[in-house]
């Protein structure tokens, strides 16, 4: 039997990542990785499962796709082929919302909007419980997910087009976020070829512009938010100046302002209904 160091310099060198090898030998072994340190020797049935891990992960599937677990500030969640992974830059933004619902007295009411695997949703249910939240998600495959991942909370989940989602909470909603498909196509070529190659198109690609799903985000938003309500939504970089244009378009909105993510860069707007 090999021993798991040796496996994880193997796997490191294949992948590049000594980071992933572990990742994808806890999988295999189900063992945690601080456990690997002491694991003095790898059963040949795991190997052969880690080894087949390493070999596919090289090919360009997600590690996460490969163990079928994301995790999301506090929370970890269930993915597969068919569903957007969460990234660390959208917890900025769920930060930001958490900001916002203390703020509010009572209970709050929040909607998602772009769902995906519930990320979002599942995060504020943890960090803001009592809170009333509905969540939509058109792809069928992310609803499933989704599901999974708010099992055991009270979000209210649908799955369809966010452009006439719960039209009962018209008016009374306190918060609606939303992390919208934002990549222009125009842009296919320069985006990382395992993701556009992995990861449904329908939650990465958004109009010649980027912004086609964000200009419904806004929309849905001022028909959801109660007067003073407030809107926040991930964008890409080279959108800093176009998705403000979005939200004060119409002046439907007050205190359009883009924010940063922890590394400096573009990356969530967020605007309050008029009021």
């Amino acid at each position: 039997m090999s021993s798991a160091s040796d496996l994880l310099r193997w796997g490191s060198a294949e992948l590049g990542s000594p980071p992933e090898a572990r990742t994808l030998l806890a999988h295999a072994t189900g063992v945690p990785v601080a456990g690997l340190l002491v694991l003095p020797s790898v059963d040949p049935a795991a190997e052969a499962t880690y080894r087949t891990l390493v070999a596919r992960r090289a090919a360009g599937e997600p590690v996460q796709y490969l163990t079928g677990v994301a995790h999301f500030r506090t929370v970890e969640l269930a993915v597969g082929p068919g569903v957007f992974i969460p990234r660390p830059e959208t917890e900025v933004l769920v930060g930001w919302a958490l900001d916002c619902l203390a703020a509010v007295p009572g209970t709050p009411r929040v909607v998602e909007l772009c769902a995906g695997s519930g990320a979002i949703s599942k995060a504020i249910a943890v960090e803001h419980p009592g809170c009333e939240q509905w969540a939509v998600e058109l792809s069928e495959e992310a609803v499933d997910f989704a599901a999974i991942n708010l099992s055991r909370t009270d979000v209210v989940l649908t799955g369809g087009d966010m452009a006439d989602a719960f039209p009962e909470l018209n008016g009374t909603i306190d918060l609606v976020i939303a992390n919208p498909p934002y990549i222009p196509l125009t842009a296919y070529e320069g985006v990382a070829k395992d993701v556009r190659e992995n990861e449904p198109a329908i939650a990465l690609f958004s109009g010649d512009d980027g912004l086609d799903a964000m200009r419904v985000v806004a929309d849905v938003a001022a028909r959801l938010l109660r007067p003073g309500g407030w809107v926040g939504a991930e964008h890409a970089e080279v959108q800093e100046e176009s998705v403000v244009r979005v939200f004060t378009k119409g002046r439907r909105f007050l205190d359009v302002r883009d924010h940063r993510d922890l590394a400096g860069r573009p990356r969530y707007v967020t605007a309050r209904l008029v009021g």
